[in-house]
């Protein structure tokens, strides 16, 4: 039997600005669609969602973090954007970053929508 690890997925998109408030809104049905989202992160033309993804290896997590979008592409009506980044790290990264910076959470309220701040 494999082991299922927990993998904490960046995933950051970009391309042509549409309008901020149709862009929070594709977020929010992205989130419906996909309810274990931790957070995204959006301006006009640049998203960062975040969220746990559980897969045998970091491979298999990065595959399908880069199917995320364009699964829900259509049904979540999200901007035709592309990924520009992707990091996808174990729970003991996470909680060693966690360690390193006191006061800065890594991850957000699960199910947060809000500005990216640049």
């Amino acid at each position: 039997m494999d082991v299922v690890e927990h993998w904490l997925v960046t995933l950051t998109l970009s391309g042509e600005a549409w309008d901020e408030d149709a862009v929070r809104a594709a977020l929010h049905r992205l989130l419906d669609e996909h309810p274990f989202l931790q957070s995204c992160n959006y301006t006009p033309d640049t998203v960062e969602v975040r969220y746990w993804e559980q897969a045998e290896t970091l491979q298999d997590a990065a595959a399908m973090a880069l199917r995320l979008w364009g699964e829900h592409r259509r049904s979540a009506g999200l901007p035709p954007w592309t990924v520009v980044g992707l990091e996808v790290v174990d729970r003991a990264t996470m909680h060693r970053r966690d360690a390193s910076q006191p006061g800065r959470p890594v991850v957000s309220s699960v199910g947060e929508v809000r500005p990216l701040r640049v």
